[in-house]
């Protein structure tokens, strides 16, 4: 790489700061936007702002910007909270790069697969339907529609269920005697690790010329029923169950497939629940 690529995180949270740290890596300039930039890894060009703010940043990047992974978490698990940091954080996003005459030569939207309301245990890829039953799915499938007409070469990657340091709260509930007594319910998994990864390979491939997909799945390898989970956790943390501590049913019950962010170069680090719940074990 002769001029380094300037690649700007909003929402440089856990995720944001593993790509953006996978990326620094391998020669990226990479500014990293969070409310509090203490928590930015060092390597890391911050910018301080909070994306309800439509007033562009301070510190915003006056150079041209190559790529823009926009990697938010929402602030609150309500309505309210998902149209901030989805909707109209892209929106003011957007108008910053307007303002400053930057054209992106892709813009990543990290979206879930909350999209899809599939609840009969089918098999989902990139191409099946989304028709999401609850508030969450259908702001996000609204987040990703913006992204992809936004006017911008864009790619929409769809995370499901991330687990890793510091988000443990299965192991923990696991722990505290809850269990899934009879609960029918396929689940779908990825490491943060491999979430980063995934991100950060599709930045990669863009730069190598690779011919992207508008949309890509994150998952691991291996879909499974949350009974099975609890299971196998119950075993390595010898604990058992506590009557009347019951798992409630998440929404949903499908199996994800990630043949396509395969096909792309990625292959998880983590292939199943087991690695990567053994990894994080053995580091807690």
């Amino acid at each position: 790489m002769h001029t380094a690529l300037r690649v700007v995180m909003v929402g440089c949270g856990d995720i944001g700061s593993r790509v953006a740290l996978i990326l620094q890596k391998k020669g990226y300039v990479v500014h990293g936007l969070r409310r509090n930039s203490s928590k930015l890894p060092t390597a890391i060009v911050p910018i301080v702002a909070d994306l309800n703010d439509p007033k562009c940043p301070a510190d915003w990047p006056q150079q041209a910007i190559d790529y823009v992974v926009y990697v938010m978490a929402a602030q609150s698990m309500t309505e309210a909270g998902y149209q901030h940091a989805y909707v109209q954080g892209q929106q003011h996003l957007y108008s910053w790069l307007a303002q400053h005459q930057q054209q992106p030569k892709r813009v990543i939207f990290v979206s879930s697969t909350s999209v899809y309301g599939q609840d009969d245990d089918s098999w989902v890829d990139e191409q099946s339907p989304t028709v999401p039953k609850r508030w969450s799915g259908q702001i996000m499938l609204e987040a990703e529609q913006l992204a992809l007409n936004s006017g911008y070469s864009a790619t929409v990657v769809r995370l499901s269920g991330i687990y890793g340091p510091g988000r443990d709260m299965l192991i923990r509930q696991v722990r505290d005697g809850y269990h899934a007594p009879g609960l029918h319910h396929y689940t779908n998994r990825i490491h943060a690790d491999d979430a980063a990864a995934l991100i950060a390979t599709v930045v990669l491939a863009d730069t190598q010329g690779q011919t992207l997909e508008p949309i890509y799945i994150g998952v691991d390898d291996a879909p499974v029923e949350l009974a099975e989970v609890v299971a196998w956790l119950q075993q390595q943390l010898h604990v058992s169950s506590i009557d009347g501590l019951e798992l409630r049913r998440r929404a949903g019950s499908k199996r994800c497939r990630n043949a396509r962010a395969r096909a792309l170069g990625w292959t998880p680090q983590y292939s199943s629940f087991r690695e990567g719940y053994m990894a994080q074990l053995a580091d807690a």
